[in-house]
């Protein structure tokens, strides 16, 4: 072999090896990095993650960097707790707690004030964790849910839960026009939104703690997505709902609203 054929092939073998540490590099430092301000993921942690390395799990991801996420992770724990809740018990804990805002039968006189009747119970469940630990703050919520262990918190979900939820306003149904009902059943292809029914909607097979919006108060959801939207509300696992409402405009927020107020 002459010394020609030896510097084409060190070329060649340099070549190589500076394509795979490029893609190396672009692969898990530059895209992870990239991809970590949308994620809500620190540095280290994005990069860990993208050579496999998991420093937590779904309900932890965001808590690396901004405010906290949420803590909870569904487990047999949880699942136990809502399957064996005694609605007798959180019913005295919501005459005790909840009445004052969300009434007995889970109405509420401020539209700002979520319904609870006929709430998921996961939903309701998942809230109250959230609001306990922090991940979700609110000035009346947070010091309500502090005290509650997990028991009390299923008992009270399965209570609010087990109620039926009237129409607002059934003698008036809320009409939002084709466009929003082709958001919700299919989504926006051109913004990368899912449809709304693909969570949703009853049965849908959305996460386990989607709450139902059908015949919830328009005002509240209008605020929720407008909180997502803002970030103020930040306790959405893998940043779900603040990905979607970031690129929602305020008249569709309003009309999503008006959309939910009465079944479909």
């Amino acid at each position: 072999m002459n010394s020609l054929d030896r510097t084409w092939r060190l070329w060649i073998v340099a070549a190589l090896a500076a394509t795979v540490l490029g893609l190396g590099v672009l692969s898990f430092v530059i895209v992870p990095l990239v991809g970590a301000q949308t994620a809500g993921l620190g540095a280290f942690a994005a990069i860990c993650r993208a050579v496999g390395i998991n420093l937590g799990g779904a309900a932890q991801i965001g808590s690396a960097a901004g405010p906290p996420a949420t803590r909870l992770a569904w487990t047999g724990t949880e699942f136990a707790a809502l399957a064996h809740a005694d609605r007798a018990a959180g019913e005295a804990l919501a005459q005790a707690s909840c009445v004052a805002c969300h009434a007995a039968d889970g109405t509420s006189a401020d539209p700002s004030i979520p319904r609870m009747s006929g709430q998921s119970a996961f939903a309701i469940y998942k809230e109250l964790q959230d609001f306990k630990s922090g991940a979700r703050t609110n000035e009346t919520m947070s010091p309500v849910a502090e005290p509650l262990d997990p028991k009390q918190m299923a008992e009270v979900a399965a209570y609010y839960a087990g109620l039926r939820r009237t129409d607002l306003d059934p003698a008036h149904p809320s009409f939002a026009g084709p466009e929003i009902e082709t958001l919700v059943a299919a989504g926006d292809a051109a913004r990368a939104l899912p449809p709304c029914a693909a969570c949703h909607a009853p049965g849908a097979g959305g996460p386990i703690e989607t709450p139902s919006l059908t015949g919830q108060s328009p005002t509240y959801v209008t605020q929720q997505l407008e909180a997502f939207a803002s970030g103020g509300r930040h306790n959405d696992v893998f940043q779900r709902m603040r990905s979607i409402a970031a690129k929602l405009a305020p008249r569709e927020m309003n009309l999503l609203g008006a959309y939910y107020t009465t079944p479909h």
